[in-house]
């Protein structure tokens, strides 16, 4: 089992920066891929980021390129997502998640490990 709680959500306005962290207790002795997923009200959650257990692979959404950017430190057992320029339509609840296996491009299939997930609002 593995436990994440994430942090870091809050209110910012359009074209500024947050970073969101993430971090995992539990049976993180396994080679879990993290990352991120968000949903907005009334939409699909969808995926964001995800980085290797090695740091050495990261995922982005294709529509996010370029402005967020993900990172871990295994030795705090914590993931971050620096998200830049934001806009109001990257306002969400941000989830982390967990899982052995890896995205496949910008598609990762349900992870399996889940947090409780952290607001994030953009005003404009």
């Amino acid at each position: 089992q593995v436990q994440l709680v994430e942090s870091g959500g809050g209110l910012v306005p359009a074209g500024g920066s947050l970073r969101l962290s993430c971090a995992a207790s539990g049976r993180t002795s396994r080679s879990y891929a993290m990352g991120w997923f968000r949903q907005a009200p009334g939409q699909e959650r969808e995926f964001v980021a995800a980085v290797s257990w090695s740091g050495g692979s990261t995922y982005y959404a294709d529509s996010l390129k370029g402005r967020f950017a993900i990172s871990r430190d295994n030795a705090k057992n914590t993931i971050y997502l620096q998200m830049n320029s934001l806009k109001p339509e990257d306002s969400a609840v941000y989830y982390c998640a967990a899982d052995l296996s890896l995205p496949r491009g910008s598609t990762w299939t349900t992870p399996g490990y889940w947090g409780q997930g952290t607001q994030v609002t953009v005003s404009s």
